[in-house]
């Protein structure tokens, strides 16, 4: 397992509804291992003197650390145990979304237009890539490489095990998801992926869920582009791609690789759409 420095865990716990200080106060006082005053929560933490007890009165207020009456008669903390915070931070996020399912497509204004925008960026297109992934619900058609599948391998691999139709286009040996996930995986062997590869000059990702919303898009060596798009006749369109694809690989592996080099060599009408004649 990766090894998580003491900057990760205060990240997320700001993604988690923290500000800044509290989670270094929170952070400084499970390390702390007893209950320290907030002089020494503040030595600890770095947050300032002049507002370290307004931040441990706000854990306190959100349950996250308790008073404690020290020898001295002074004032001391103490934080909830880290698996009973996460336990109830849990609770809480899964109620507030159970809550705004309902209520935020309430106020929802139907949109003129399926939506559809940019993606600048890997991670931008990884993380939408993997929302699409995340909302399927009947099938998945994915086309992918290995540098992209290593981050959407979980998300593909719980569509299958949710009962999702998944079929992906994998151009390598790594690109799909795992042998026993149920999804149905076709290894991109006609035409070979360095030889994709060389004709794109970039490697090509394609994600549709459902047939209604995809994420289009490319990797280079330094960049990264694409769109995602709601729009349904622009998913199927997506969806189509991947399938013929398929279809393609299927053909190869069926009637031999030789035989489908002599007719795209050969066939007047292939050799027109190859843009050959």
């Amino acid at each position: 397992m990766t090894a998580v420095s003491t900057r990760d865990v205060l990240e997320h716990l700001r993604r988690l509804g923290m500000s800044g200080y509290e989670a270094k106060a929170y952070v400084a006082l499970v390390a702390a291992g007893r209950p320290v005053n907030g002089y020494e929560v503040a030595k600890r933490s770095g947050v300032p003197r002049s507002t370290v007890y307004e931040t441990l009165g706000k854990l306190v207020a959100r349950g996250a650390a308790y008073e404690a009456r020290g020898s001295s008669d002074a004032t001391e903390y103490l934080p909830l145990p880290p698996e009973s915070l996460l336990d109830r931070m849990r609770r809480e996020f899964d109620g507030s979304v159970a809550v705004l399912r309902t209520a935020l497509p309430a106020v929802a204004a139907a949109p003129e237009a399926p939506p559809i925008h940019g993606l600048k960026d890997a991670e931008a297109m990884l993380d939408r890539a993997g929302d699409v992934v995340a909302a399927a619900r009947r099938d998945l058609f994915v086309s992918i490489w290995p540098e992209e599948m290593r981050r959407l391998r979980g998300p593909v691999e719980e569509a299958a095990g949710r009962g999702v139709d998944v079929s992906v286009v994998a151009f390598g040996d790594d690109a799909g998801p795992g042998a026993d996930a149920g999804a149905r995986v076709h290894r991109h062997r006609y035409s070979a992926p360095e030889a994709v590869l060389e004709d794109l000059g970039y490697r090509l990702i394609v994600v549709v869920g459902d047939r209604r919303e995809a994420v289009v898009g490319g990797f280079a060596e330094s960049a990264a582009w694409g769109i995602y798009t709601a729009d349904p006749a622009v998913a199927l369109m997506a969806a189509e791609y991947v399938r013929q694809d398929i279809a393609l690989q299927i053909l190869a592996d069926r009637v031999g690789a030789a035989e489908l080099d002599r007719l795209f060599a050969t066939d007047p009408d292939l050799l027109r759409l190859l843009g050959r004649r």
